[in-house]
């Protein structure tokens, strides 16, 4: 994971790296995700969740191209 301040820095640091893209979010983005992932985890009856239950978190946040695909 890298962090970039603007899509600016990101283009730059794309050209530098001559890297394509993968998945890029916001860090407000990020927080939903790390709080819609975990925020259950310290909860009593927690239990890892299924595939299918992450994919559903994934797609609520609007993750729904390839990349976010499970397998």
């Amino acid at each position: 994971m890298n962090l970039f301040r603007s899509e600016e820095h990101l283009r730059r640091w794309l050209e530098q790296n001559g890297d394509e893209p993968g998945a890029t979010m916001t860090a407000r983005k990020l927080g939903d995700l790390a709080n819609a992932w975990w925020s259950d985890r310290l909860a009593p009856g927690w239990r890892p969740h299924t595939r299918d239950e992450n994919q559903k978190i994934l797609e609520g946040l609007g993750l729904t191209d390839s990349f976010w695909q499970l397998p």
